[in-house]
């Protein structure tokens, strides 16, 4: 008759500690593991997000954008020592290796466009045609074209004597020089195109002098 062995109740107690604690040392290594790919995972991502960021300066720069570039690279070289430290693979995270997303490509800056706000540089409008002087409206036939102009010497209200036109015809003066003009009727006859009194000639003198050298002379009405 055969004997069966049996295990003391002490026995037994040790190898259940025994299978426990292989059970949990296997468990503490998977949790380990599954901590440290979480870490890798994480600096690897910021470095794509920094890259990114990089890029996006790079395709649109303004004045900050170099030291902004700058300030990313030194981010990305630390995160590159904390990868080493922590076993991670080499290069992980870079668009260039390790499987890592790359960087979208640079976009070309959008066409500049002026300032909110601004209109369009307007097409340049032609020069105004030039216009009879302010002082006198009517423009008529210019007549005796290149005659001088002088008074007379006589008072009274503006009037103008000629040797050309009969009394009653309108003559407009113009002193080229000041661009000053008159509007006056022939009252007398003289030995001139056109002569006028004190009254006409002092609305289109130029102080000191007694001749319109540059005059031009019209017939209104």
């Amino acid at each position: 008759m055969s004997r069966k062995k049996t295990l003391s109740g002490k026995k037994k107690l040790a190898l259940l500690v025994g299978a426990a604690a292989l059970v949990g040392g296997t468990a503490i290594v998977m949790t380990g593991t599954s901590q440290a790919s979480v870490a890798c995972d994480g600096l690897a991502q910021a470095i794509r997000n920094n890259e990114n960021f990089i890029a996006g300066q790079r395709a649109n720069p303004d004045a900050q954008s170099a030291a902004r570039i700058a300030n990313r690279e030194a981010v990305i070289a630390q995160i590159r020592v904390q990868q080493e430290a922590a076993g991670c693979e080499a290069g992980e995270g870079s668009g260039e290796a390790g499987g890592g997303q790359a960087a979208p490509p640079a976009q070309p800056p959008a066409q500049e466009q002026p300032p909110a706000g601004q209109a369009p540089p307007a097409e340049e409008a032609p020069p105004a045609e030039e216009q009879p002087p302010a002082d006198e409206g009517a423009v008529g036939e210019v007549v005796c074209a290149g005659s001088t102009v002088t008074l007379s010497g006589e008072g009274g209200a503006p009037a103008a004597s000629s040797n050309q036109f009969p009394v009653g015809t309108t003559l407009k003066v113009t002193n080229l020089d000041n661009n000053k003009s008159t509007t006056v009727e022939v009252t007398s006859v003289s030995g001139s195109c056109a002569l006028l009194n004190n009254a006409a000639f002092e609305q289109v003198r130029e102080p000191g002098k007694f001749l319109i050298r540059k005059a031009r002379i019209e017939r209104v009405g």
